[in-house]
């Protein structure tokens, strides 16, 4: 829309000035001002200056007073010495907007995987998970808008360090029972409970090596699964879940599928992902160094690929079976590998991320249960993998493309997910594997310290500080909505006193989230 108020302005301008001055402008160049100032503002009168011999600002001054109007535009002004600024008629826009009219594009047959938010379910979203899901949105709608079939899909690493924190500090730092934390996980706010937890565990890891002892062991028996700790590490992420998605479904946010870590472990996908991995040669056993006894990849953009015989007690304990693996002459330096498999057999995030792009592909011979998660207002049903599901539910995977929406600074593991596709034969896979990629949100000093976080002297010296669940330091979604919301209501009611206070709160709503998601694009 605004691309075609751009091109409709510069062919009028361009028109205008053959006919008026015999002047004929290759390009228009059209900048974007100030919102204050228009949405467009032209600097052509100063390219026109020496050719018709008058000062800048006259010449705008002809063009604005003698070009009449343009479709779509309320008005052209000048400004400063010889600016053209072109303001959109926004009524006019808002209802082209409102029309909802599909560019004439045909669908393409390939199905379109998007995954984003994928927050951990260890405790409360904030601002920065609030950015990832209205950005993935954003792009989801972008793209359905286009005619593409869509599958929306939110990660959930339910087996991972983040999860093994919070249940050690409900086992060991808060001493709950299952029954306790279950009863604990029906409240309104549980994941506020869990994002204070968190943080006091990581001081607690700080006191002493034995404790951090305590969060491998967890995590192993999380992995394992089918054990206590697994029940309670269940229980805790389901129940953080079902917090993140009613927090999305506040912003309109919605999810097809909701594929977790415990299925990729439990149904066999990293396994089956493993032995295909070890056998193109894209992982290694390390004999020696650092990183003894882990398997490794290198990271993307360095070569040779380290290959060393495996001992077969390892292989048992990672759940691989045996096979033979030449010794690479050109050995990759400990700085150039990325450990997948830990030397205590657990799996890191990025083995468990290429079982699953592998199945997003088609490309691993395996399939997730499916069952019913979670129902929206408007009936649209959410699914969730489990390892015996509904016999009846929708087709997930197998798609033509997949975007993942992650921030920078994941970018290293995107592209390892990446090479390893390659390096499995699967080029073309790898090519349609698309990191989304953005800056994560961040506080100035001075919000923090309005927040009341206490801020160090180093701090308060930054010019901004980072969002750290660890530290228990940064907005939560629900908090930051709710204040947006209560704010809008403010101005609502002063100026709309007449109106039902349900329509008030709808209003103040629909405000607070728009501006929210404008700003976080």
């Amino acid at each position: 829309m605004y691309r075609d108020l751009e091109h409709r302005l510069a062919q009028h301008i361009r028109e205008f000035l053959r006919s008026s001055y015999g002047v004929d402008l290759e390009k228009i160049v059209i900048e974007q001002p100030r919102v204050e100032l228009g949405e467009y503002a032209m600097p052509l009168a100063f390219e026109l200056a020496k050719k018709l011999r008058k000062a800048p600002r006259k010449i705008a001054e002809e063009i604005v007073s003698d070009i009449g109007s343009i479709d779509g535009f309320a008005k052209l002004e000048v400004a400063g010495a010889g600016y053209i600024n072109a303001r959109v008629d926004r009524t006019a826009l808002a209802v082209a907007l409102a029309k909802h009219d599909k560019p004439a594009v045909e669908s393409s047959s390939g199905k379109v995987l998007v995954e984003h938010s994928s927050i951990n379910p260890n405790k409360a979203a904030h601002i920065g998970h609030l950015r990832n899901a209205i950005l993935g949105d954003t792009f989801v709608r972008l793209l359905q808008f286009a005619g593409r079939t869509v599958d929306v899909q939110n990660y959930i690493d339910n087996t991972g360090v983040q999860v093994a924190d919070v249940v050690v500090g409900f086992l060991h730092l808060d001493k709950k029972s299952r029954a306790q934390i279950e009863e604990l996980a029906g409240k309104p706010r549980f994941d506020y409970y869990c994002w204070d937890l968190y943080a006091k565990v990581s001081q607690w890891y700080e006191q002493s090596a034995e404790n951090k002892k305590v969060r491998l062991q967890t995590l192993h028996e999380i992995e394992e699964g089918r054990n206590e700790t697994a029940a309670v590490a269940e229980l805790i992420s389901t129940a953080v879940l079902r917090r993140h998605l009613e927090t999305m479904d506040r912003l309109d946010i919605e999810y097809d599928f909701l594929p977790r870590e415990s299925e990729i472990l439990h149904l066999h996908f990293w396994d089956a992902a493993f032995e295909k991995l070890k056998e193109a040669g894209v992982l290694s056993f390390e004999t020696e160094g650092k990183n003894k006894g882990c398997w490794v990849m290198r990271r993307a953009g360095t070569s040779g690929v380290a290959r060393a015989p495996s001992p077969a007690g390892n292989e048992a304990e990672t759940g691989a079976i045996s096979s033979t693996v030449d010794q690479d002459p050109e050995r990759v330096s400990e700085e150039d590998q990325k450990v997948i498999v830990r030397s205590n057999g657990t799996v890191g995030y990025v083995g468990k991320d290429i079982a699953f792009h592998m199945w997003k592909f088609g490309l691993l011979g395996r399939d997730f249960g499916y069952r019913k998660f979670y129902s929206y207002p408007n009936g649209h049903q959410c699914w969730i993998s489990a390892e015996h599901g509904e016999p009846e539910h929708p087709h997930f995977g197998d798609v033509e493309r997949t975007y993942n929406v992650i921030d920078a600074r994941q970018s290293e593991a995107q592209n390892a997910e990446i090479e390893a596709l390659r390096g499995l034969g699967h080029g073309e896979y790898a090519d349609k594997l698309t990191h989304f990629s953005y800056e994560m949100v961040a506080l100035t000093p001075r919000c923090a310290a309005e927040l009341g976080y206490e801020l160090s002297e180093d701090d308060k010296g930054r010019a901004y500080i980072e969002v750290s669940g660890r530290r228990g330091f940064g907005v939560k979604a629900d908090d930051l909505l709710d204040a947006l919301i209560a704010a809008a209501k403010q101005e609502v009611n002063s100026r709309h006193p007449e109106l039902a206070e349900s329509e008030r709160q709808k209003i103040s709503e629909q405000i607070a989230i728009g501006a929210l998601r404008y700003f976080m694009l």
